[in-house]
């Protein structure tokens, strides 16, 4: 059966877009197409706001090509959105005439609200942000919008973008310094408009191009060790380094910056001020990088409609849904597992062995949700494959840290193993943390073995300690065999955690 294909085509002022998705197994879109094309439509944007022909030509050409891959994948409907330059333009009628009479695509000319919209509907549903500030730069425009509780308060497009910027304040490929202080003036002049974003100390989350370049070259400077932008935080500090390294360089240098795509060197450093006084007006901890924007934003539009709700009640959630699909996780194996690790620490937590935050309790449901996913490529190496695909796959609503963590405990099969892991991440973590991750690995490692044969046997846990020796108590509804030879072989863990003998008592529940 053939998987049901959606594509869409963004206009943009700076670049043009084709983008063909897949949905898989998990009802998820997977991107299998991304063509883009640096079409600068906005310089062909005149005084007059005409977008004069050789601009219209360009669009045209493009899409005419857009359309060669669209017709390869079959693709019947395709979302086709332009924005600022074309909605700016007053002879945007015969613009989007022209494009339907020469091409496939019938455009739909999105309003300053929808650009904006869509921008927060992407970031809303693929984090856990609750309370935040999105800004998305184009070439032509940049919409900011305010989001409480997750749900939209307040939006605004400025008519001006990284291109016009750069056209209206830089007479060379990059801004002197008299032209920067004119661009930092014009920008804090045009933010301060906005009442509602002056000291709200919420984070800004950054969206689209510029946003993504200036993270990459953040993550090249810090030889960042993790994989993915997504949800990538920067410090203003990080934010001020960054921009002073880049205006340090020669135009040349810049096009060679890691990180950097050779085609945005000369509007990086006036997109990147726009994101500096923003986070400054706002007095922003932390700004936020989201991989999802616009055109994300225009299917989870189509998908609420299926859906009847705008944003996902719980992001994560729906992420950990698209991987037990993925990975064939078996949910009726790992939720009773869950359930009596769960059962296991309030036992420890009685005995005052361990103490969890609840923090440190959704860390480990996570990981035990999770926990061995690698024996889906291979069971003998299980432990490194569950390392690298949960280090390495984009889990939307997570931080980089909370993944890492979830991937460390959920990989845990030794000490020795764990050390090897954290070892390019030994400041991300406090001592008391690591510990508890080995703690949580060591307890899964445990537990998992006591439905080795997921039958499910184990009715319930106790508990004892006695003599120095900490003495498990399993009531089973079955012969349980197979999982009193595994939890011999993984006893070690807790013993070493605990410092103290494991003795493992099964006996049948009372009800058998």
């Amino acid at each position: 059966m053939e998987k049901e294909k959606f594509a869409i085509v963004d206009i943009g002022s700076n670049t043009m877009r084709l983008v063909i998705y897949e949905r898989d197994k998990s009802g998820r879109l997977k991107e299998i197409e991304n063509v883009k094309a640096v079409a600068r439509l906005r310089n062909y944007l005149n005084e007059e706001n005409v977008l004069e022909e050789e601009g219209i030509k360009k669009m045209l050409d493009t899409l005419k090509s857009f359309q060669e891959v669209s017709r390869h994948h079959q693709m019947k409907n395709v979302h086709t959105v332009a924005t600022a330059t074309v909605r700016q333009a007053v002879n945007k009628d015969e613009i989007l005439e022209r494009a339907e009479k020469e091409t496939d695509f019938s455009i739909r000319l999105l309003s300053e609200y929808e650009e904006a919209y869509y921008g927060y509907l992407a970031v809303v549903n693929s984090t856990s942000i609750k309370n935040g500030i999105t800004i998305d730069i184009g070439g032509g425009s940049t919409e900011i919008t305010l989001f409480e509780n997750r749900e939209l308060k307040e939006y605004h497009s400025f008519p001006f973008g990284a291109l016009s910027l750069r056209k209206k304040f830089v007479s060379e490929e990059l801004p002197d310094e008299k032209e920067s202080i004119r661009l930092t003036a014009y920008i804090k002049e045009q933010l301060q408009t906005l009442p509602w974003l002056k000291d709200n100390r919420l984070p800004v989350i950054g969206i689209g191009g510029s946003a993504r370049n200036l993270v990459q070259v953040d993550q090249a400077l810090k030889e960042y060790p993790f994989a993915g932008v997504h949800q990538y935080e920067m410090t203003p500090q990080d934010m001020k380094n960054v921009l002073t390294y880049l205006k340090s360089q020669t135009f040349e240098d810049l096009q060679r910056v890691d990180g950097l795509s050779k085609d945005r060197a000369d509007l990086i450093i006036p997109a990147g001020m726009v994101f500096q006084v923003l986070c400054s007006q706002v007095q922003a901890d932390r700004f936020i990088m989201s991989r999802k924007g616009l055109r994300d934003g225009v299917f989870f539009e189509d998908l609420s409609r299926e859906y009847g709700i705008s944003a996902y009640p719980n992001v994560v959630e729906e992420s950990f849904y698209e991987m037990a699909t993925d990975f064939h996780i078996d949910l009726n194996h790992v939720i009773p597992v869950t359930n009596m690790v769960f059962d296991f620490v309030r036992l420890l937590e009685n005995h005052a062995l361990v103490s969890y935050s609840e923090e440190e309790l959704t860390d480990l449901k996570r990981g035990a949700f999770v926990f061995n996913l690698g024996q889906y490529i291979d069971s003998e190496s299980s432990s490194k494959h569950t390392f690298y695909l949960l280090a390495n796959r984009t889990i939307d609503g997570m931080t980089h840290k909370e993944r890492l963590k979830t991937a460390l405990i959920a990989s845990f099969v030794s000490k020795a193993s764990l050390k090897q892991y954290l070892e390019p991440f030994q400041d991300w973590f406090t001592k008391d943390e690591q510990k508890n991750i080995r703690t949580s690995g060591a307890i899964l490692k445990f537990i998992y073995s006591f439905n080795s044969t997921k039958r499910n046997i184990v009715d319930s846990l106790d508990l004892a300690i006695n003599d120095g020796v900490l003495t498990v108590h399993a009531y089973c509804s079955a012969d349980w065999g197979p999982e009193a030879y595994q939890a011999e072989k993984h006893k070690k863990h807790v013993e070493k955690l605990f410092r103290m003998p494991v003795e493992i008592v099964f006996s049948y529940s009372e009800r058998v």
